[in-house]
């Protein structure tokens, strides 16, 4: 727990110090929970272990959110398809911890989306029959979230005509739509969730270190007592060991890895994942004139056009995937897909020329006996292969909460420990007062000197924290300046990034801190030198490190545009591995950066 006299957001300031007093108490300290991933559900526990008391740490082998948890289709919401496959107790519970993040925990970070399910044309007898099918599962949907009181956080669905249709998506094709049905579910920066959740359980006391990656377990006759950690910002130094009386791997498609850790006692993993690839594309907000989302059946998955900012993430794919697991390449394949697929209901269609960005992520989900992957539960399991390692895999997104939840229910057992969950009422760094900084938005505005629209751009991305980046450009004006290449954002978010928010490297702060990587024509080749530059100012960069980092970064970029390219996975998986990346996973796979073709 923090020392009372240490504020709460200056006890969630993960800083270059921080992350140093971090790994000695990493090396030095025994932890009642160690958890093992730096994803949502990762997160989740060790903000869920921290809040009951425990004494928490947290590793991550890269960066925040840097799998699955930084790729999705950036949304909270209870799935309406699983109702079509009568999940209804997921449903039930997805739409639970939707109210909860949009009116207590997170409201700076997850707000209503409109998103229109469109009903096809056809017959008389065929029109009546889909809407009555579709506006009961919409109202269905409505009904679990709890049509009445202020918890459900988005307002309720409604029936339009063709006309009102078009009039609110004007890109609908008009000769295959007979109206559509308006609902709201939640929209969420996705990485930027898992920061405050990390940072918020930092808050609390616990160790969250990134860039050091778990090679094994350590163990006592037939217990798990801790891991051996490589910290991979400083790779000649030492493997070292992290003791814990529990550890919690939190993996995600990497679940099956922790398990084979353990091989040569005869562990058996008591669960299966497997990772399915989620593709998603994202167009300017010129490309298609709407002011709701869509939701579209395909014959593989559900496709989502949802508005984001000045742009349109659209997605996504559901296939298998058995590559590369850190950085899964979306092939020329998933493209035109996408592309066929939304194209069918837009007047103008899209063409590869209208993609900005274009971002592939893996779903971990509990295998099972299905043939394709789109069929596999989306429910989670904790399971315990070995006295003192817990394992949690599965889930959504959404359900984080959830998930974190029972695996510290079983930890705080197995410790003696009666003290329940308090998340639900635990809001995360920057939702305090978020409502009222919001309504007195234009009053900061005259008072610092800035627009109303940075205000709001501020708020909407760091809620009330906006008032420390906002005392960092009063000490350093030059902090106001947009980033090249990337004026929707402000200088003062990388250097907030690098000294707040754990960034090391520019691919945390172009991919994952900002969206610049995804939104962004160039992908962040244009703003990668004055992100250098700040960032390197923030950290204490030399001119080589600058160098070697900008480098970095340029090469991923070329490496994934150039996997876009090709015909099938294992053509683009080999094309994406042509980069190296900046954590020292290069060694391990034998790759020089100075024999890559940038």
């Amino acid at each position: 727990m923090r020392e009372p006299s240490v504020s709460r957001y200056a006890a969630g300031r993960l800083s270059p110090i921080r992350r140093v007093s971090d790994l000695r108490r990493l090396r030095d300290e025994q932890f009642d929970v160690l958890v093992v991933g730096g994803g949502v559900t990762g997160a989740g526990a060790a903000l869920d272990a921290a809040s009951r008391g425990l004494k928490v740490a947290l590793v991550e082998a890269r960066d925040l959110a840097a799998g699955t948890s930084s790729r999705s289709s950036k949304l909270i919401h209870g799935g309406l398809r699983y109702l079509e496959q009568l999940e209804l107790h997921l449903v039930h519970e997805a739409l639970t911890e939707r109210g909860l993040l949009s009116t207590r925990l997170a409201p700076h970070l997850v707000r209503p989306v409109p998103i229109l399910v469109p009903l096809p044309a056809g017959n008389p007898a065929a029109r009546v029959g889909r809407r009555a099918y579709y506006g009961l599962g919409v109202a269905a949907y409505d009904v679990f979230a709890g049509i009445f009181g202020t918890g459900r956080g988005m307002p309720l669905h409604r029936h339009l005509s063709r006309d009102g249709a078009r009039h609110l998506f004007p890109s609908l094709r008009a000769d295959t739509v007979n109206g559509a049905i308006r609902y709201y579910d939640g929209q969420v920066d996705d990485a930027r969730l898992v920061v405050n959740l990390a940072r918020t359980a930092a808050s609390l006391g616990a160790a969250v270190v990134t860039s050091a990656r778990v090679v094994g377990f350590v163990r006592e006759a037939r217990e798990v007592v801790g891991v051996r950690v490589r910290d991979l910002e400083s790779p000649d130094s030492p493997e070292f060991e992290v003791r814990a009386r529990t550890v919690v791997a939190a993996t995600g498609v990497w679940s099956d890895d922790m398990s084979q850790m353990l091989r040569d006692v005869g562990v058996r993993p008591g669960l299966r994942v497997r990772a399915s690839k989620g593709v998603h594309l994202v167009v300017p907000r010129s490309a298609i004139t709407g002011e709701a989302g869509l939701i579209l059946r395909t014959p593989t998955s559900v496709l989502f056009v949802i508005p984001w900012g000045g742009h349109w993430i659209i997605g996504t794919t559901d296939t298998d995937w058995k590559l590369d697991r850190s950085h899964p390449a979306a092939s020329a394949r998933d493209i035109r897909y996408l592309l066929d697929q939304v194209n069918e209901v837009l007047d103008r269609p899209l063409t590869t020329d209208d993609i900005e960005g274009v971002y592939a992520g893996l779903r971990p989900l509990l295998s099972g006996e299905a043939d394709s992957t789109s069929k596999l539960s989306r429910e989670h399991a904790v399971v315990e292969p070995m006295l003192g390692l817990l394992l949690v895999a599965g889930g959504k997104y959404t359900t984080y909460r959830v998930m974190a939840a029972d695996v510290i229910d079983r930890a705080a057992r197995r410790l003696g420990v009666d003290r329940p969950s308090r998340t639900a009422e635990l809001p995360l760094l920057g939702a305090d007062g978020y409502a009222a900084a919001w309504r007195d938005r234009q009053d900061t505005a005259r008072r610092h000197g800035v627009t109303t629209g940075v205000i709001e751009h501020l708020l909407e991305r760091y809620g009330t924290l906006s008032v420390h980046l906002l005392a960092m450009i009063k000490a350093d004006p030059a902090l106001a300046t947009p980033l090249a290449g990337a004026p929707e954002y402000l200088a003062a978010e990388v250097a907030y990034a690098a000294l707040a928010e754990g960034a090391l490297h520019l691919d945390d702060v172009l991919t994952r801190r900002t969206r610049i990587s995804i939104e962004t024509a160039h992908r962040g080749s244009e703003s990668v030198a004055h992100a250098a530059k700040v960032m390197g100012e923030a950290l204490g960069w030399d001119e080589a490190v600058r160098e070697r980092e900008i480098e970095h970064y340029v090469a991923r970029v070329a490496a994934e545009r150039q996997s876009q390219t090709m015909a099938d996975d294992v053509a683009a998986d080999a094309a994406r591995l042509g980069a190296p990346d900046v954590r020292g996973y290069a060694a391990d796979r034998g790759i020089d950066l100075l024999q890559v073709d940038l």
